[in-house]
């Protein structure tokens, strides 16, 4: 058809109307398909034994021995026989810890004292292993912040961070994060808790 009309000199209309439809994808949705393109990469675990069988995959694939863990209910997910646990942050070992917040919006992940305590991000370790739930997604930073106010009764967390990126070599042009690099190699184990 667009060839007889450029034959005969008949003016093609291009089809410009169509336009992009927005897609509202649900808050997992949105926070996995961001997560994944910054590069972080993501473990959805339907039980808890899920979560023990892709934590022993990660060690092993990572040739990890030894471990930091700073939160003692975390320890009945690993198997101390395969790795051992030490109990002191020290940035030379991978670091398993939970988190504060999911971020839907922008595939960040917030962190705060009760999980750093008072060490910079920057100051861990870069690979990270995080366990979260379902439950600790919220669309945004606002609603993250909100969270960590309603969920501490009376004494505020400090030290409120997050890893906005997921690859450790990338180099940010933007001169606000000069020196303040939170790039993680990070694995989230994301259980389904609703």
């Amino acid at each position: 058809m667009k060839f007889f009309k450029k034959l005969f000199n008949i003016p093609i209309k291009e089809d410009k109307d169509i336009q992009r439809q927005e897609v509202n994808l649900s808050l997992d949705d949105l926070f996995v398909h961001n997560f994944i393109k910054k590069g972080g990469k993501f473990l959805y675990c339907l039980k808890e034994e899920e979560v023990k069988e892709n934590i022993k995959s990660i060690l092993f694939e990572n040739n990890w021995s030894k471990i930091s863990v700073t939160n003692a209910e975390l320890l009945p997910y690993l198997n101390k026989k395969e790795v051992a646990v030490d109990s002191i942050f020290k940035k030379s070992l991978p670091f398993f810890t939970t988190c504060e917040h999911l971020i839907a919006d922008n595939g960040d992940i917030l962190f705060s004292s009760n999980q750093l305590k008072s060490n910079k991000l920057s100051e861990h370790s870069e690979n990270f292993i995080v366990y979260a739930t379902t439950s600790q997604l919220v669309r945004n930073t606002n609603e993250g912040l909100t969270g960590i106010k309603t969920n501490s009764k009376g004494i505020l967390p400090t030290n409120i961070s997050s890893v906005k990126d997921y690859e450790i070599n990338k180099i940010d042009d933007n001169f606000l994060n000069y020196g303040n690099s939170n790039s993680k190699n990070l694995y989230l184990l994301l259980l389904e808790d609703l």
